[in-house]
């Protein structure tokens, strides 16, 4: 038997991203809950209801020869058909009615990573909120120099003219006082 995953990392690893929504395949699961595939299938075919399209959906050949690629799996064997990507709900719902105790286990371990995913997912929007107002400071203050160096380059290349003398000038008495 196979070495059970219970790592985050490994975990995580078997996450991927399709149309959209973070799922999990039908055989990792199975492997992770300590069944066989077609076992889990068979459960789920039994409780459809329990399964609407957002908890899970079947890959598209298409979908299944791209993840196939990634993943670098083989042609030769493995299955007849594509597999069902489970979302984190379905996974949730799959410990109800696999009903194992490491069903169960495994299910709460992957709602965690799911979870870890989204407070990591808040973290980078907030310190690409952070860095989009530290660029626009940025701007700003660019701004500012080239405005700046704009106008001392004006004060620079002005000619030296004579000005008038600054001063009071005393009206109808004589300059030679």
């Amino acid at each position: 038997m196979k070495e059970l995953i219970t790592g985050d990392q490994e975990i995580a690893e078997k996450i991927y991203l399709i149309r959209g929504h973070k799922v999990m395949l039908d055989n990792d699961l199975a492997e992770m809950y300590g069944v066989e595939t077609k076992r889990l299938i068979e459960q789920v075919n039994r409780n459809l209801l329990r399964f609407p399209a957002e908890f899970m959906f079947r890959l598209t050949d298409e979908e299944f020869e791209v993840l196939r690629s990634q993943i670098a799996t083989s042609k030769r064997g493995g299955r007849r058909y594509a597999p069902y990507a489970f979302t984190e709900h379905g996974i949730l719902m799959l410990s109800s009615v696999l009903n194992s105790k490491q069903a169960i286990t495994m299910s709460i371990k992957i709602i965690e990573v799911f979870v870890k995913f989204r407070e990591m997912l808040i973290t980078q929007k907030d310190l690409l909120l952070k860095f989009e107002q530290l660029e626009k400071l940025v701007v700003q203050h660019d701004d500012d120099i080239q405005y700046i160096f704009q106008a001392l380059k004006q004060l620079i290349q002005q000619k030296n003219e004579p000005r008038e003398p600054v001063g009071f000038k005393l009206r109808g008495k004589p300059d030679d006082l």
